[in-house]
């Protein structure tokens, strides 16, 4: 029994540093990863114009969390593991940099919830969201966001012990106790009902978008002629034409009817068409994606954390608790690939502002909801 157990030891102290180095490789490329790609996201977001509008702003709020996240929390995540995890900077820092990074990931769920909002009224409430999410409509509700993840991260910083450094997570964050003696059950449970409630948005879009699919074909009915004038519910456009240019005589007809005769506005406004609603649809798919994204990859680390509360005997496997605390890392540098490979418009920004590939495309014309 006792070469047994020489042996495991002897395994173990081998598999040791190779732990370590794999640790440390895999978190150095996502560090490095997670902050030029958000960086460029960023500066892409700022720098073309034809992306300032609403979904945008959110995307920019997202990325600036994730490099904070990826430039002031990893590198002393880095200096512990390279350490033999162990900490080194003191009880004031820990709790600063524990801080930290559950604000960004509370900032993240509770951003990713105002974005379904705000994507399913893009899509079954478009007038509604054309005209009331401005610019400072959207700083608002940034404003609001992080006013609340400060308000759930602050609370365990004028408490003892509950932000301490995890020697198996090799990073400072929630000391998760029993449930009866725990502090962090609350904030967990919270976190779990913020991402039920984004799928639920998006479930209902889901099903919003389905039932328009089932609408029925539309109905053409005779129009009724006065002078050549064509009017009534099936006038088409060539009859209000013919009017405009003195084939009809009389009245106007009801279908032009509210129609501003301004040459200088008329050919710079249109009605949301096809295009702009199959865009609204790209953009609400690419957040989900990352919703989705963001859910399985911190789903691992809730399950151990809930397992840390509620277990009573034994304690999470070291395999998977390393697993998934590098899956919550990764999540900081997955967006920017989410949004390259799920959105047309911000490759095409891409490649034209960033790296200067410029191609021939038509200027795209403003519209606004009659």
């Amino acid at each position: 029994m006792a070469n047994y157990s020489h042996a495991a030891d002897n395994i173990l102290q081998n598999l040791s540093p190779l732990t370590a180095f794999l640790k440390l490789t895999s978190l150095g490329f996502i560090i490095g990863v997670s902050v030029v790609g958000n960086l460029l996201i960023s500066i892409l977001l700022v720098r073309d114009k034809t992306l300032h509008r609403a979904p945008y702003y959110f995307l920019l709020d997202l990325c600036c969390s994730d490099i904070l996240r990826s430039a002031i929390c990893f590198p002393f995540v880095f200096n512990s593991v390279k350490n033999g995890s162990t900490w080194t900077y003191g009880t004031l820092t820990c709790k600063v940099i524990a801080f930290l990074g559950v604000l960004s990931c509370f900032h993240t769920a509770f951003m990713l919830f105002c974005i379904s909002v705000t994507r399913y009224l893009a899509i079954a409430h478009h007038r509604f969201y054309t005209k009331r999410l401005t610019f400072w409509t959207c700083l608002a509700v940034i404003c609001m966001v992080w006013t609340l993840s400060v308000a759930m991260a602050f609370p365990p910083v004028l408490d003892v012990g509950t932000y301490s450094f995890i020697r198996e997570e090799d990073q400072c964050t929630f000391q998760h106790r029993s449930f009866r003696a725990n502090d962090s059950l609350g904030f967990m449970l919270l976190l779990a009902l913020i991402l039920l409630a984004t799928q639920l948005v998006y479930l209902k879009l889901l099903f919003f978008v389905y039932d328009r699919r089932k609408m029925k074909p539309v109905q053409f009915v005779a129009a009724v002629s006065q002078n050549w004038t064509f009017h009534g519910p099936g006038a088409s456009g060539q009859a209000a034409a013919n009017w405009l240019a003195g084939f009809g005589r009389g009245p106007t007809p009801p279908t032009l009817l509210g129609i501003r005769q301004n040459a200088n506005t008329t050919g710079r406004r249109r009605l949301l068409v096809l295009d702009e609603f199959k865009m609204e649809k790209r953009i609400s798919r690419m957040f989900y994606i990352m919703t989705f994204l963001f859910l399985t990859l911190w789903g691992p680390y809730l399950v151990a954390c809930y397992w840390r509360v509620f277990a009573r005997g034994p304690v999470v496997p070291g395999g998977f608790l390393t697993a998934a605390v590098w899956m919550s890392f990764a999540q900081a540098g997955i967006n920017p690939f989410v949004c390259i490979f799920s959105n047309r418009e911000l490759r095409r920004c891409f490649s034209t502002t960033l790296l200067y590939c410029r191609k021939s495309r038509l200027p795209r014309e403003p519209y606004c909801v009659i």
